[in-house]
């Protein structure tokens, strides 16, 4: 692989990325026919950029699949297999030989979640959660990982009895028989308080209550919470801040939040009429960047929140109503269901369904014919590697490698980032390689890189 050479105009980006308190993840569900097999996934997860990742067991096949990619794991102990974790330490002790350390470190993981969000499972497994995560830390403890991966449980919103205001926030009482050990655990051995939050269900539950622009972080307006005057202008800092104050309540001041799932379904039932794909990726891109800015809440401004975006594949054998089985940032099929920037660092125009032409666009970005070929080469290397662009279609056989020229390719890979990153002239520089022009290339570069920033354009059409 061609070492990136950073450029000038994206020196500024790159140290915020790579020095971002925050992160954003996503969760890998596995409930749905034809998907991709977990080497597959790995790739389609290291194309976008993706690095830290969480799936809800301890499955083999995916482990290995990620082995030496760098990608950081959060894997599970799912509620079915609470009690005999609770039960007896060897339980714990064979797991982890079994099916952890095999792995490890070759594959990153970094949290191990022991349930998921119990207060709502119907068999009410919440009594196994303490024990079972108290084993699980001294079979970490006895092979020396304890200190490398965290162990926590994930709760849903209802672990709380009220959540407005945030300053109001808290616990159900008639979940302190086990979340008040929980958080003695958490607060003992620096482990995160985990919760998963769906603005999307407070909006489509109640919508004349909780405005969309509210849910969505699109909201000009403020909700101001009377107890403290704190300005609230989205609902996901409304409902972490109620957390806060939740485990303040109880005197856990030095617990930190972890964000397990949230997210927005791209397509739901005929009364489910915000579950769009343009909500969706609103919603997506919104939270992405505010948290990579390191925003914090108005009761934690600045303060560090990783967060899971649920979830990478639609997943087709979830119950429940349409919405359920559309929370995927990619069809099985590996396409997106809409454009995501996981780096936040630009609004990518992804007009769906409609037929994009030549003159929808009035510039474009096309290599210099005079750059030198190793300025070509790292830019092409930046474009399609930190970039984000992808870069397949000018892979040899498919069907923009031709012509086989690196003038050919940069452009594509050029004009792909250029128009994906709001068409800026700082969008065109690559190093000074890059150039903006006004008048149409009218070359197949070009072409295939319209038809694959995308969606509904025909290639025999635009080619």
């Amino acid at each position: 692989m061609a070492t990136w050479f950073i450029f000038a105009t994206s020196l500024f980006l790159t140290y915020l990325d790579c020095c971002s308190g925050s992160f954003i993840g996503v969760c890998y569900g596995r409930s749905a026919d034809d998907l991709p097999t977990p080497d597959k996934v790995s790739q389609l997860v290291q194309l976008h950029k993706i690095k830290y990742l969480r799936i809800y067991d301890s499955n083999i096949q995916v482990l290995k699949a990620f082995a030496n990619t760098g990608v950081e794991l959060m894997i599970g102990i799912p509620n079915s297999d609470l009690m005999s974790f609770s039960q007896f330490q060897s339980n714990a002790d064979t797991w982890l030989k079994n099916s952890i350390i095999p792995y490890y470190p070759a594959t990153k993981i970094t949290y191990i979640t022991v349930g998921a969000e119990v207060t709502e499972d119907p068999n009410n497994a919440s009594s196994f959660v303490v024990p079972a995560m108290t084993n699980v830390l001294t079979a970490l403890k006895k092979v020396g990982l304890h200190k490398r991966i965290k162990v926590s449980s994930t709760h849903s919103l209802g672990v709380l009895s009220r959540s407005f205001p945030p300053s109001a926030g808290a616990f159900n009482s008639s979940h302190a028989h086990f979340l008040k050990p929980m958080l003695e655990f958490l607060a003992d051995n620096q482990s995160p308080f985990m919760i998963d939050i769906y603005p999307y269900y407070a909006y489509r539950d109640s919508p004349n209550k909780v405005s969309l622009d509210y849910a969505l972080f699109e909201s000009s307006s403020e909700v101001i919470d009377p107890n403290t005057g704190l300005l609230y202008t989205n609902m996901f800092d409304s409902q972490i801040d109620a957390i806060y104050f939740a485990l303040s309540a109880l005197n856990f001041r030095t617990i930190k939040i972890m964000v397990t799932e949230t997210g927005w379904p791209s397509k739901g039932s005929p009364k489910e009429t915000a579950a769009t794909a343009d909500n969706a990726q609103t919603y997506n891109t919104n939270l992405i960047r505010h948290v990579i800015n390191n925003t914090g809440t108005p009761e934690k401004p600045g303060e560090e929140l990783n967060v899971y975006i649920f979830s990478l594949f639609n997943e087709n054998r979830k119950p429940g109503l349409e919405s359920e089985r559309n929370w995927g940032l990619f069809y099985p099929d590996q396409t997106s269901v809409y454009n995501l920037d996981f780096t936040g660092r630009g609004v990518v125009d992804m007009t769906r369904g409609a037929n994009v032409t030549k003159s929808n666009r009035t510039s474009w970005c096309i290599a210099s014919s005079k750059a030198p070929q190793i300025d070509l080469q790292n830019a092409v290397d930046w474009a399609c590697g930190p970039g984000s662009v992808d870069c397949t279609a000018i892979q040899p056989s498919q069907p923009c490698f031709e012509p086989d020229s690196l003038v050919s390719h940069a452009s594509y890979a050029f004009n792909s980032y250029y128009q994906q990153n709001g068409a800026s002239d700082i969008a065109c520089s690559f190093g000074g390689t890059g150039v903006k022009v006004d008048k149409d290339p009218m070359n197949r570069s070009y072409y295939c890189s319209l038809l694959y920033t995308c969606t509904g354009c025909d290639l025999q059409t635009l080619l």
